[in-house]
């Protein structure tokens, strides 16, 4: 490249067209959280309306929907640290391409554990 690669309008448009991606993984992952936290909370009214009674329900759902929730607040928080300090790199022309996204790998290994984790209590915490 010419060095006026931090010119060109594309590059600070894939950076943004990024952060959006961000964005929408990080509400994603908290209207995934709401639901799940409620799920319980439909369990619960359907085993109360089934037995006429009150009965409690594992506070699972509701804690793996907070985390979750919060979770997505933190991807949010990160997505808008990230953009700032790409959108500078890339106006000082500092920026370098090929970098590996810290972010996105940690969020994909926190998934995945999590993921593991719901399948192991569906298939044996029955």
């Amino acid at each position: 490249m010419d060095g006026s690669g931090e010119k060109d309008p594309r590059i600070y448009f894939a950076a943004e067209r990024t952060f959006l991606a961000w964005i929408r993984t990080g509400l994603g992952l908290m209207g995934v959280g709401f639901a799940v936290s409620r799920f319980g909370l439909f369990l619960r009214e359907m085993s109360a309306s089934q037995a006429h009674s009150v009965t409690d329900t594992h506070p699972l759902s509701v804690w793996s929907g907070v985390a979750l929730v919060f979770m997505g607040v933190i991807v949010n928080l990160n997505a808008v640290v990230s953009h700032v300090r790409v959108v500078r790199e890339l106006s000082s022309g500092s920026w370098v391409p090929g970098r590996v996204s810290r972010s996105a790998v940690i969020l994909a290994l926190v998934l995945a554990a999590i993921g593991l984790a719901m399948a192991m209590y569906l298939l044996f915490l029955r």
